[in-house]
């Protein structure tokens, strides 16, 4: 089969996109996904989404991890938004879709924001926190975190009980300044570092927020490998988050066509 593609990163946090909106690639088998996202075998990424026709909203969102499990990722919705962008560029830059966690809003423009779902708990372990940003994380506030092995640590943490059978996000996140982390993840699916996380730098925000007992609008900047993002919440108290947004780019990187 020859697969048409187009590559997009977010922070570095890269993935392999495809129009599937006609259903051609709806066959599409775990192996063949493992192989296109492999670095060094297929195009390369940290994931791969198929941008699917949806009924009822723009369009829909399916998303696998480099190893073939499903997941919701941010950053690879925000390139979604880009992707649909590009490809249907009539509804000004605003668009509604679907992903695995639910119903998601999101806006195309010089940077792309993206509206997370609610996030209703976080669990607080000593230093440590909990929490569900379309995917489970785990965030560790610690000093020095450029000097971390984080593929170590973090997969320590992901193979740890309770967490082996399904599997953490590990963040390590460091305050750098008033409102600003610097946040480093080491991602389920990928089983290594990656350059960014887009839910793991939301899961670091919110309980950051609750450290530091932010009440109302609450923002702040976000370091990480692949670069900056931004992330907004309104903390309605009790580790209780609405009008969650996750802002930053998402650039085309190049197309292509490959037999599998």
């Amino acid at each position: 089969m020859e697969i048409e593609f187009y590559k997009y990163q977010g922070t570095g946090n890269d993935f392999v996109m495809l129009d599937n909106r006609d259903g051609i690639y709806n066959q599409i088998t775990l192996e063949q996904i493992q192989f296109l996202c492999d670095r060094k075998f297929g195009i390369g990424a940290d994931g791969l989404i198929k941008i699917d026709r949806s009924n009822d909203l723009d369009f829909g969102m399916d998303y696998y991890n480099s190893d073939g499990s499903k997941s919701f990722c941010g950053n690879g919705a925000r390139c979604s938004l880009a992707f649909f962008n590009y490809l249907n560029s009539s509804n000004n830059g605003e668009f509604e879709f679907e992903a695995i966690d639910g119903f998601h809003k999101g806006s195309v423009r010089e940077l792309v924001a993206l509206d997370m779902s609610d996030v209703s708990s976080i669990e607080k372990e000593g230093n440590n926190y909990i929490l569900n940003t379309g995917s489970p994380h785990y965030v560790s506030f610690v000093t020095s975190v450029l000097d971390l092995d984080v593929d170590q640590l973090g997969k320590v943490i992901r193979y740890s009980e309770p967490f082996n059978e399904k599997g953490i996000n590990v963040n390590f996140s460091e305050e750098k300044g008033a409102n600003t982390l610097y946040v480093r993840t080491y991602e389920r699916g990928v089983e290594a570092e990656t350059l960014s996380c887009g839910t793991g730098v939301t899961a670091a925000a919110l309980a950051y927020f609750l450290k530091k007992d932010y009440i109302g609008k609450c923002v702040t900047d976000i370091q990480t490998l692949g670069g900056n993002l931004i992330v907004e919440a309104f903390h309605k108290g009790n580790g209780e988050f609405t009008a969650i947004q996750l802002i930053g780019p998402a650039k085309f990187v190049f197309k292509g066509k490959i037999n599998v």
